[in-house]
């Protein structure tokens, strides 16, 4: 059954069925038969039976000859006839009935008795009539005794009507074999295959309770083991889709509180400037522009996290795909720097380039998503290299990738940055952590744009102590 298609176990079962039927009928047949021969002449007589007693009852009338028109004289003639379905009656010769077991005449007339039935056996109405004649010496016809009977299977006791009833029903048991085995295999045949869709109608119970902690217990190469499979399968692949949209609605829940933490130091930060800013006169332009630069900047750090969530969510929209063009990498990277200079100035941070290798030649790859690459990159150097610090850019060409190492002089990463830095909403440990907090979406973004563009990145700690982001594109 394990491993058995249905259409051979259910021939088998049949098979199964004609076979067990066709054995039990066999051996209740055998056993009718031989109670038949050990009941036959003792409790159930043969259909001739009486037929048989014919000639011994000829010679016991021939014997008695006259007496046996006397019903003293015939007193022993009832004897002579065994069993009870034979019937007798004594005539004399004008056709009278004189004694006997059977009160009406098996005769018309007296002329069709001795012309017809003397010495002979005729059948009417259901039964044999034999005629046997009494002589006197001298050979007149001086009576008749009259036997009826019939020729079928007949009893001696209830015995025999009990064994005759049990070869009946020998006779009907194939039907009856039939019919209980037919009950029996099919009943076995239903549990075997029961038991797999019990497991399937238990695990759909479980699915609709939400409950996917449950295995399908049957393992089979047939129909019903296939689908069992194929089901365990179905409930993998759900739990492992609920797992991930729970994942993703933590992540949700997670991003709606991080945001929220992140912008309310400057958004703080803001109104208290702004009222600040209501409550004194517009005569102090110093303050003011003290004041506004506060409030720009902090306006600046919102718009930023906000910008990085809104990133985040584009990287898990499908429809949003690279869009190579051919860009010059030097060009690209050198405007980078530009536009990073004023920031690393007011910091007294050193941003150097260094480009190796033949980078002269148009490059294909989205220059969008290298863009925020090296923005989200460069503005967390920014952020964790200190005052008077340095921060340097190192490009190669290898093969057919172009390579990016970009290294701070900040406090590096800890131990548990080496493995979670590339985390959703990772904020870091103390060595990397900051006043302003930030989202732990920088590098998570990088991670997943630089696969975007077929490559990776990784990170890791300069030999002097300072954190490095390596990554690298296809080209």
């Amino acid at each position: 059954m394990r491993n058995e298609s249905f259409a051979p176990l259910f021939r088998r079962t049949l098979i199964m069925i004609v076979a067990a039927s066709a054995a039990a009928s066999a051996l209740t047949c055998a056993l009718a038969y031989y109670l038949f021969t050990k009941s036959l002449g003792k409790d159930i007589y043969p259909a001739d039976y009486y037929e048989r007693q014919i000639p011994g009852i000829e010679a016991y009338v021939r014997e008695k000859s006259t007496e046996l028109l006397v019903q003293e004289g015939g007193a022993d003639l009832a004897g002579v006839i065994r069993g009870e379905d034979m019937s007798y009656q004594v005539v004399d010769n004008d056709g009278n009935i004189l004694y006997g077991t059977h009160s009406q005449k098996l005769f018309d007339t007296r002329d069709e008795l001795f012309d017809s039935f003397l010495n002979t056996t005729i059948f009417r109405d259901g039964y044999y009539i034999h005629t046997v004649p009494i002589t006197e010496a001298g050979g007149n016809i001086e009576g008749a005794v009259l036997l009826s009977y019939q020729i079928k299977m007949t009893f001696a006791n209830d015995r025999g009507r009990l064994t005759a009833v049990a070869i009946g029903i020998a006779l009907f048991s194939p039907f009856m074999y039939i019919i209980g085995f037919t009950f029996l295999f099919s009943r076995i045949l239903a549990e075997k295959i029961n038991y797999p869709l019990r497991l399937l109608t238990d695990a759909a119970k479980n699915i609709r309770e939400k409950n996917l902690d449950f295995e399908i217990d049957y393992h089979s190469d047939n129909e019903l083991g296939r689908l069992c499979s194929a089901f365990s399968d179905m409930k993998e692949e759900l739990k492992s889709s609920l797992s991930a949209q729970w994942h993703m609605e933590q992540e949700r829940v997670f991003m709606t509180e991080a945001l929220a933490h992140d912008l309310k130091s400057p958004l703080s930060v803001i109104l208290a400037y702004t009222d600040a800013l209501l409550d004194s006169t517009p005569d102090d332009s110093e303050k003011w522009h003290r004041y506004l630069s506060v409030i720009k900047a902090n306006t600046e750090k919102s718009a930023s996290l906000v910008q990085r969530m809104q990133d985040a969510a584009d990287l898990e929209r499908p429809d949003i795909q690279p869009q190579p063009t051919a860009i010059d990498i030097q060009e690209l990277l050198s405007q980078k720097v530009q536009d990073y200079r004023l920031q690393s100035c007011c910091k007294d941070i050193e941003l150097a380039l260094d480009i190796h290798g033949d980078l002269l030649s148009p490059v294909r790859t989205d220059a969008e998503m290298l863009s925020r690459i090296i923005d989200n990159i460069i503005s967390n150097s920014m952020q964790f290299t200190p005052r008077g610090g340095r921060i340097t850019i190192d490009v190669s060409l290898e093969k057919e990738r172009v390579c990016y190492r970009i290294c701070d002089s900040g406090p590096g990463f800890g131990s548990q940055d080496l493995q979670k830095a590339f985390d959703r909403f990772y904020r870091g440990d103390i060595a990397r952590s900051t006043k302003g907090g930030h989202s732990g979406l920088g590098l998570y973004i990088v991670k997943q744009l630089a696969e975007q563009l077929g490559g990776s990145a990784e990170i890791e700690n300069s030999s002097s102590g300072g954190a490095c982001v390596i990554f690298w594109h296809s080209v």
